[in-house]
């Protein structure tokens, strides 16, 4: 089942071409005019931020609807930068006008960030409990809520930390428990080698001669140089020395 809108729609040039270029004229239809205003106001206030930001220009941007209706924009201030365009427009014809202007221009923000730094001072002094003397209730109340919001920030990043750090403790104690056992499996290795070494042809002797009893310089005792043999007395006589 088709419906009679559907071939209208696949038939219309506007739809096969994509979006169509629009006539720059008046809107008659007072809801179409007002939702490419709303488009359009949205899309200049954009353009000009980005223009403000990326350049590092001063914009400021004025727009009334068909109602009354004051849109602005402005990345300093409108007022300032009119002021400045009146003093370029004024004195264009002095041809230092441009470099007094742009004097003015730098004193006036030269000021501004030298009472922002005050007021920057000034907080940083109340956050340490000083100069509090022209804080009422209110902004006392603020200023502890600050407070305790930069507190609970702060405990929670130390919090993070010392979980970190126990972690890493933990780890460190699994790694030295395995370094320990496998140390202890080397001595238990090592001792089973000594006892086998000690339980071969020979090592019996080697007991013995280091189970010995050294006298006072270390030597070995006169009856443990003798020899365990019995030989008969004449081969003992022939050995005697004339």
């Amino acid at each position: 089942m088709s419906y009679p809108n559907e071939s209208s729609r696949e038939d219309s040039p506007q739809r096969k071409n994509g979006r169509g270029k629009i006539e720059i004229k008046r809107i008659e239809n007072t809801t179409n005019r007002q939702v490419t205003f709303c488009k359009r106001r949205n899309g200049l206030l954009k353009k000009a931020y980005e223009l403000s930001v990326l350049c590092d220009a001063e914009v400021a941007l004025i727009v009334f609807s068909t109602r009354g209706r004051l849109y602005e924009y402005a990345n300093n201030s409108v007022k300032a930068t009119i002021d400045r365009y009146k003093k370029a427009c004024s004195d264009t014809s002095n041809s230092g006008s441009v470099s007094e202007v742009n004097a003015q221009y730098y004193q006036q923000e030269s000021a501004k960030l030298r009472a922002q730094i005050g007021n920057l001072q000034n907080s940083n002094r109340q956050m340490l409990g000083e100069s509090l003397s022209s804080l009422n209730a209110k902004d006392l109340k603020n200023l502890e809520s600050r407070l305790e919001r930069g507190i609970s920030k702060i405990r929670s990043k130390k919090t993070e930390l010392l979980f970190a750090e126990i972690e890493y403790m933990q780890k460190r104690e699994i790694d030295l428990h395995n370094s320990n056992q496998l140390l202890r499996a080397k001595i238990a290795e090592n001792e089973r080698n000594q006892q086998n070494m000690n339980l071969m042809p020979g090592g019996a002797n080697y007991e013995n001669v280091q189970s010995q009893s050294f006298d006072a310089r270390n030597y070995f005792q006169v009856n443990a140089l003798q020899p365990t043999n019995h030989y008969p007395r004449q081969d003992q006589m022939a050995l005697q020395l004339v």
